[in-house]
């Protein structure tokens, strides 16, 4: 029989797919290799770390049998930590700040570790930073393991002794350049000082999100304040150990839009389901290979799966909440969903033959100050809170009026996929326009549900 012991067999010796459809659309001479860490059995380039750390600390009899493994993690190299615990019988105790995705929070509660959730905006050396408090954890934990995963040799020491022999044997020896992110400092020290010990002409490319500091630490040996940035796992707002400058040749900041971006065009051009740092890292190699010829080699790490960022930047929702959607993205369906103008999500009709007591009555409770009127789902006209109020002041009797009577002319009516700018226009000539989806009246969007749109 061909099979693996357990599970941890499977980590590693993750194969390189060449990038094609974006490389040609952005007119790119130079061969672009992606690194698949997110086919390992945790879906991330950290299975390798958690072993490996773990591995250490059992040669080493720092842990022993039923023991409990905590770290301070933004997720994945917890998951790879979980990974070992579930085989090996150890348990967890992993904390996170309120940046990381409730994907992964339940990724690792399913894999049966404790999450503990310390605020992101916690400086460093607080007692409420989520470092602080994993090391706080540990020294009240009995018979427990607390790798530090910023500054445990084990860490690069793994893609030393893994991820850059399997680039250079995948390769051939002809990789020129290698771009990762700058986290721990694991995958680019460890991978980069094998690389180089084979060649020392590759050149080694550092991509960070603006706000982290490493940028600037290179540059000038002075670690400035970071500012905050949602890409998660990648950056650092103080230097940490396992982070070698001096191996890396360039770091290029790229933003949060690029990074977001860059990871669902991975997806939908390349069949690359992969998280916002590894957009960061294909932005920064897209940027280096602009210039180079098709001699010029290219690889990249797909640090984990965008399955951990369902609710994050592969939802058009939040982009749009954070303001990141491009403008051509945003579609009716998508605003009527997503209103943050205090209006209901829920469409509030009438009845032509509804009276203008209860239609006002209606108006006042839903908090809404115009509505379209609808009849077998058909818009048949509209009611303005304002109009009808001035018809009142000269006939009080249209109280007991059907609707029928005072309503307007429909609102206009797009579809559910139409784009912003089309209901801009709309709206400059109506107060609101009606969705409609498949045939059927679905929302309604009105001036102040698009004053936050993008231009």
């Amino acid at each position: 029989m061909k099979s693996y012991n357990d599970i941890l067999g499977l980590i590693g010796n993750t194969p390189l797919v060449r990038i094609n459809n974006i490389t040609r659309q952005h007119g790119i001479k130079a061969q672009i290799f992606a690194k698949m860490e997110n086919l390992n059995p945790g879906y991330s380039v950290k299975d390798r770390i958690g072993i490996s750390m773990i591995d250490d600390a059992e040669e080493k009899g720092i842990l022993k049998p039923g023991g409990t493994l905590i770290e301070a993690t933004s997720g994945n190299t917890g998951i790879g930590m979980a990974l070992v615990a579930a085989v090996r019988g150890y348990k967890c105790i992993f904390v996170m700040t309120d940046k990381v995705s409730i994907e992964k929070r339940r990724y690792l509660r399913a894999m049966g570790a404790d999450i503990v959730i310390r605020p992101a905006a916690a400086k460093y050396g607080s007692p409420d930073h989520y470092v602080s408090t994993a090391r706080r954890i540990a020294e009240e934990t009995p018979n427990s393991f607390y790798p530090d995963q910023y500054n445990h040799p084990a860490n690069p020491l793994a893609h030393y002794r893994t991820t850059g022999p399997e680039i250079w044997r995948d390769t051939e020896g002809r990789i020129t350049h290698f771009v990762s992110s700058i986290g721990t400092g694991g995958t680019i020290s460890g991978t980069s000082r094998f690389l180089k010990e084979k060649n020392p002409d590759i050149r080694i490319i550092g991509a960070d999100p603006y706000g982290s500091i490493f940028k600037t630490y290179k540059e000038t040996g002075q670690a400035p304040e970071a500012t905050p940035y949602l890409v998660e796992g990648i950056g650092q707002n103080i230097p940490v150990g396992n982070a070698d400058m001096k191996i890396v040749d360039e770091i290029i900041n790229i933003t949060d839009r690029e990074s977001f971006e860059m990871s669902r065009q991975l997806g939908r051009q390349e069949g690359i389901f992969c998280g916002g740092s590894t957009g960061t890292i294909f932005a920064a190699a897209l940027k280096v290979a602009k210039n180079l010829d098709e001699n010029a080699i290219i690889v990249f790490i797909v640090c984990d799966t965008g399955e951990h960022y369902l609710t994050k930047h592969h939802s058009d929702e939040w982009m749009k909440e954070k303001l990141l959607l491009e403008p051509q993205k945003i579609t009716a369906g998508l605003i009527a969903e997503t209103k943050n103008s205090g209006s209901p999500t829920e469409l509030i009709f009438v009845s032509p033959d509804e009276t203008v007591s209860a239609t006002l009555a209606l108006m006042s409770e839903k908090g809404v100050t115009q509505i379209p009127v609808l009849e077998n789902n058909e818009s048949v006209g509209s009611v303005r809170e304002s109009r009808i109020l001035t018809k009142l002041i000269e006939n009080r009797d249209l109280l007991e009026a059907k609707v029928s009577e005072v309503m307007e002319k429909s609102f206009p009516i797009v579809d559910v996929d139409a784009s912003s700018s089309e209901i801009k226009t709309k709206l400059q000539k109506s107060p609101a326009v009606l969705i409609e989806d498949f045939k059927r009246i679905t929302g309604i969007i009105t001036r102040s549900d698009v004053l936050d749109l993008p231009k």
